[in-house]
């Protein structure tokens, strides 16, 4: 006895594995006619976003492959990218130095909250991704403590831009004109009248090559036996816990770097609030690409940066002239970036469950077989 798949069967089973992206594509399909943008407005937002996060969702992928889900620890290496920023600013190092040195600094500070935060999740198997959701918790008080009441009064800061008239602390908001824009602008090109920032794109598509490169090293292929199955890879002689603390330090480095990226782009630090939602915003995009806690790759980056920001996009002003109140559209996006982790996390469970169930029954059909 076999089991086949008819050709409807196959169909719910697309859908079934691919309901999230299915679903972007129906809400931004309603959103973009009634927000009335012109395709080109929305090409030039679209190629303006997939160049600034990028680079912070790609950094998840190394941890998916070595079997500890969504890291929502990238925050850690979001402040650490922040610190750096703050450096760089007070210091008066504008342009690409200002960016290369922002992210020298924020190196060692990543790979050491990467460790720590490696050596946590591997007391807490099974459990890594609400254990690096409440790290990042814990760190933003470090952080705004060291920010806050550090940097001026232990850490000097010489800038009077930057810190508060008390004399210590750094202003909620901190100018990054110097830097705005260095990378975007040092090589545009404007295809059928969009602008597209090539060197940006490079600089991402180098981090791709790295991805896929590195998952066939030996290095990579241990990630990946031990996010199969840790028992098996450390019955095979792979230090297992050594390997997911490095995929977490690997991921944490990556999402400084990105960061540096993102406020590069916009050019203004909104010191205390700006890394908060970097974590959530960027694990939402992946899922929304087709991503799932167990599997991900440079496709569902891409296809979720497209579609999770074309609705950021479109849902305020679609809100506004649906019941004339732009507002709804803010809450939507809020409400969406949350919604669409829970429906992936349960629709991932209730795959796997299912998949377990097929596999029961194939390997019954093949022990009657052999009766």
């Amino acid at each position: 006895m076999t089991l086949h798949m008819t050709k409807t069967q196959k169909v719910l089973r697309f859908m079934g594995n691919n309901t999230v992206p299915i679903l972007f594509l129906i809400i931004c399909a309603f959103g973009i006619p009634l927000s009335g943008y012109s395709a080109n407005y929305l090409v030039s937002e679209v190629v303006v976003r997939i160049a600034r996060n990028s680079f912070l969702i790609v950094s998840l992928l190394i941890p998916i492959l070595a079997g500890m889900g969504l890291n929502f620890g990238m925050t850690l290496g979001a402040m650490a990218g922040q610190i750096g920023l703050i450096f760089i600013s007070d210091w008066g190092i504008a342009g690409i130095p200002g960016i290369l040195l922002a992210m020298i600094i924020s190196t060692p500070i990543s790979i050491l909250l990467g460790w720590w935060c490696g050596k946590i999740l591997n007391l807490a198997k099974g459990r890594e991704m609400v254990t690096s959701y409440i790290i990042g918790f814990f760190m933003n008080g470090i952080y705004q403590l060291i920010v806050l009441y550090g940097m001026g009064a232990i850490i000097p800061i010489r800038s009077n831009a930057l810190v508060l008239p008390r004399g210590y602390g750094i202003r909620n908001t901190v100018n990054l004109i110097g830097i705005r824009k260095s990378l975007d602008n040092l090589l545009t090109v404007r295809i059928f009248g969009v602008p597209v920032p090539l060197v940006t794109f490079a600089v991402i598509a180098l981090l791709c090559i790295f991805v896929l490169w590195f998952k066939k090293t030996k290095l990579g292929q241990d990630m990946r036996a031990v996010g199969q199955d840790m028992e098996v890879a450390r019955a095979a002689g792979i230090r297992v816990e050594h390997t997911r603390i490095v995929s977490i330090v690997i991921s944490t480095v990556f999402a400084g770097y990105g960061m540096i990226l993102y406020l590069q782009n916009i050019g203004t630090l909104n010191t205390y609030n700006s890394h908060m939602q970097i974590g959530m915003f960027s694990v939402a995009a992946l899922l929304v690409g087709g991503a799932t806690v167990a599997k991900a790759n440079i496709r569902n980056v891409f296809l979720g940066v497209i579609l999770f920001h074309l609705m950021f996009i479109v849902s305020p002003m679609a809100g506004k002239n649906l019941i004339g109140q732009a507002q709804l559209g803010e809450y939507f996006r809020v409400f969406v970036s949350y919604g669409v982790i829970t429906i992936s996390l349960v629709l991932y469970e209730v795959r796997k469950k299912r998949d377990q169930g097929l596999a029961g029954l194939v390997l019954a059909a093949e022990q009657e077989e052999t009766v």
